[in-house]
This record gives C-alpha cells, structure tokens and sequence, in this order.
C-alpha cells in the first residue's frame, strides 16, 4: 500500500501540494512568528509556496494573518523574502 503524503493549502495561491513542498510559518505558544524549517516546531502553522508571487498574493490577501490569526510583523515577510530569493 502506498504510503499517504499529507496535502497543505498554500495561503497566497490557494492550491493544495505536499506539505515538504511548502514552507511553514508558526506562530508559537509565546505569540512569536518564525519559519519552521523541520516543520514538526509546536505551534499554528501556516503553509506558502517557495515562491515570490505566492508571498506577494499571501501578503496582498492577508492570507498568512488570517491563517495564523494575528498580526504579522514586516520583519517576518523580509525574512521570507530573503528565504525565497
């Protein structure tokens, strides 16, 4: 039986991919925002694609805010940025 690969939505373009495709953003327990590399840190995840239009759409449609549920930091969205470039 093939094993099952667990699917995540992208918060700027919206299409489902495999979650080691995508990067995590958390927002810990302390309410701090980081990017989750290992991807198994505790705390509300959100999924973006390795990709700038995808940051840009998520910034745009405050799609990364609403999955985290709380304001996001301009510092946060530059460190992204810096990640995908």
């Amino acid at each position: 039986m093939a094993k099952k690969v667990p699917l995540r939505q992208c918060t700027g373009c919206k299409t489902s991919k495999a979650k080691s495709e995508l990067i995590r953003v958390i927002k810990t327990p302390e309410d701090e925002i980081c990017l989750d590399k290992t991807g198994r840190l505790n705390g509300r995840g959100a999924y973006i694609c390795p990709d700038k239009s995808c940051l840009e759409k998520a910034v745009k449609s405050k799609g990364l805010e609403r999955a985290l549920k709380c304001e996001i930091p301009k510092e946060i969205y530059d460190t992204l940025l810096k990640e995908l470039s």
